[in-house]
């Protein structure tokens, strides 16, 4: 009898553990699923779109900076692939980094990678123009930076949140570091982009520690508002100036 209990056992933690795993993957790169458990659907769908369509100019050895839990690097044909995160001790208590810094220079020789990552960090960082130098001290001339960064969102991962990047300041930030854009992206440029911000606004007025009441808040009231942007975005026009990320593909310029 302990057998079979210890058996049934087993198997349903294996069960939730599977759950689990599908249940972080809607999170980050939502399917049709993610309409109805997602509050941040449209957000990461838009990330996510973007950074597959760009994934073939990641390649060689790759460092991801901030990395957190390394959501995206499954897309990459990396032949060697580094996760960086800050040196703090709830970083290293829950992010996935090989490597951790100290927030200034980068603990790499200059040129030492083919390609960089960098996902909705920019706005964390309170030195930009150094933090993109080092971007592009690391990286081999001709090696090609993937880098989001959110325009309109609300303030997260209090209190170190510190700005919010137009178009042409982002621009105008990676060019003078050196960077030649190659392609800029805006994420969720038409009527998604209020079906999201309500539903963010939800998310934070409804959060909960029991993660099942918040999926039941998601499936009451926010995939109604989700089905509303997938349904919408085909009747109302576009919008390039408001938009909720920016995603920027840039090349680091060779001098010589």
């Amino acid at each position: 009898m302990s057998f079979v209990v210890s058996s049934w056992t087993e198997v349903l933690s294996s069960m939730l553990t599977s759950l689990k795993r599908y249940y972080d993957a809607q999170m980050m790169r939502p399917g049709l699923p993610g309409l109805f458990i997602n509050p941040f659907y449209f957000a990461r769908k838009g990330l996510y779109e973007s950074v597959c369509r760009l994934t073939p100019h990641i390649t060689g050895r790759v460092l991801d900076v901030g990395c957190g839990s390394q959501p995206y690097r499954p897309l990459f044909k990396a032949v060697e692939y580094i996760g960086m995160e800050l040196d703090t001790p709830e970083n290293r208590a829950h992010k996935q980094a090989d490597v951790f810094y100290g927030g200034q220079a980068f603990p790499f020789d200059s040129e030492s990678f083919d390609s960089l990552v960098c996902n909705q960090v920019l706005e964390h960082v309170f030195t930009p123009t150094e933090f993109v130098r080092e971007l592009n001290r690391v990286l081999k001339p001709g090696g090609h930076l993937l880098l989001t960064v959110p325009f309109v969102w609300d303030e997260h991962e209090q209190p170190y949140d510190y700005a919010r990047y137009s178009s042409f300041g982002l621009l105008a930030l990676i060019t003078s570091a050196g960077f030649e854009v190659v392609e800029h992206v805006k994420t969720m440029s038409d009527v998604r982009v209020l079906c999201q911000l309500v539903n963010a606004y939800l998310y934070k007025v409804t959060v909960h520690r029991n993660q099942y009441l918040n999926l039941f808040s998601t499936l009451l009231l926010m995939a109604p508002i989700n089905l509303l942007g997938a349904i919408g975005r085909f009747m109302t026009p576009s919008n390039p100036d408001l938009y909720l990320d920016n995603v920027i593909l840039a090349k680091k310029v060779d001098h010589k």
